[in-house]
């Protein structure tokens, strides 16, 4: 006798579509279709550097529907600096103004001018997740302002100091995400290319202690001229010195992985660079290693469980090669250096492009 559930299998099996779906029909069984998901409904809060870098990728994004900004500047100039973008070069479609809402791609984009936050009617709007992009609205406190005026939740496009705000890093801990978390922030670009290679480095090897230096792009918190400033080095004109200065990236890694608490001290110099930025990390390590053990792992890590996160290359890059580059993390194997258990370890990232398609992911994970 013929197992019915193995015929049932066998005409299954016979039994596809061309995008490779079953058809029950010939079965008699009744397919049921899914229903389809609302489009996520996306507003952005501060059109700076990432705000805009951001605004651009989500255009390009399916189940995403991008449906207003809040910017205190005018939308002319506004629609001008995202067509327009000196490092990533102009937006392919038009960016125009028209009732003094943006247009791109076919879609309206409605434009505040809110000083409070809580004045925005994203309630009105059904708005699902504000990018919280000004800098100003760190604190839980302060971000909830966004909460109060109906949004349902809120992404911190920066490191916030309040512990009640979950710090997330995409392939490092997004598992702790919930869906009860309304704030979160998603650290900084620097932390995003750090934390994958401390994560790798400590599962792999164990981590005693070490140091962190980012040699970081000028940024517009620095100055074109000597100009006042309340880090005396920044006071200085960006373009035409290295400059000393300090990175929060050691503090928000410790939020991301919390055993490392203590073991990693960091310092930044602020190069005459616009964009692209590396990551070099020392690390004394609980087992002695090779070059090329650590370089195999990166290279293994990079195509499986941190794909998309961290890439691996060969290549002798330099700064200008990795603009517009999407991962967190672009480990440079030619730069590691390894001597018993003491290793040094080079990671480059885009700290415009890189963390801004980590606030897309972001958004795509959440729910």
């Amino acid at each position: 006798m013929v197992c019915p559930f193995k015929t049932l299998k066998l005409s299954l099996k016979k039994n596809l579509d061309i995008d490779g779906h079953l058809c029950y029909f010939r079965l008699g069984i009744k397919e049921d279709k899914p229903t389809p998901m609302r489009n996520k409904r996306v507003a952005i809060n501060g059109c700076g550097r990432i705000g805009r870098l951001t605004l651009k990728l989500l255009l390009e994004k399916e189940g995403i529907d991008l449906i207003a900004i809040n910017d205190l500047t005018d939308p002319e100039t506004l629609a001008h600096l995202i067509q327009y973008d000196s490092i990533h070069g102009k937006y392919p479609f038009p960016i125009t103004v028209q009732e003094g809402n943006l247009k791109a791609k076919g879609q309206t984009i409605k434009i505040f001018a809110e000083k409070d936050p809580e004045k925005i009617p994203w309630g009105d709007l059904d708005i699902d997740i504000v990018l919280e992009s000004t800098g100003r609205f760190t604190e839980r406190e302060l971000a909830e302002a966004h909460i109060k005026a109906g949004a349902k939740k809120v992404i911190i496009t920066a490191p916030s100091k309040d512990k009640e705000v979950p710090t997330v890093v995409l392939g490092v801990n997004d598992e702790i995400l919930k869906e009860e978390h309304d704030i979160i922030s998603n650290a900084s670009c620097t932390t995003n290319c750090l934390a994958p290679m401390l994560k790798i480095m400590e599962e792999h090897f164990g981590i005693e202690k070490g140091f962190m230096s980012t040699v970081h792009s000028y940024t517009n918190d620095q100055n074109l001229h000597d100009a006042p400033h309340r880090d005396l080095r920044r006071a200085r004109a960006a373009a035409y010195s290295i400059i000393p200065t300090t990175t929060n990236a050691a503090k928000a890694m410790e939020l991301v992985l919390p055993h490392l608490k203590g073991k990693i001290e960091a310092s930044a110099m602020r190069v005459p660079v616009p964009d692209g930025s590396l990551t070099d990390l020392i690390l004394l390590l609980k087992k002695e290693t090779s070059t090329e053990e650590v370089n195999a792992i990166f290279k293994n890590e990079s195509q499986t469980s941190l794909k998309g996160i961290v890439e691996y290359i060969e290549a002798p890059i330099v700064s200008i090669d990795i603009i517009g580059n999407p991962h967190s993390c672009i480990f440079d194997a030619g730069l590691t250096s390894a001597k018993g258990n003491l290793v040094k370890i080079v990671g480059w990232y885009d700290n415009e492009a890189g963390y801004s398609n980590r606030l897309v992911d972001l958004i795509q994970k959440i729910t």
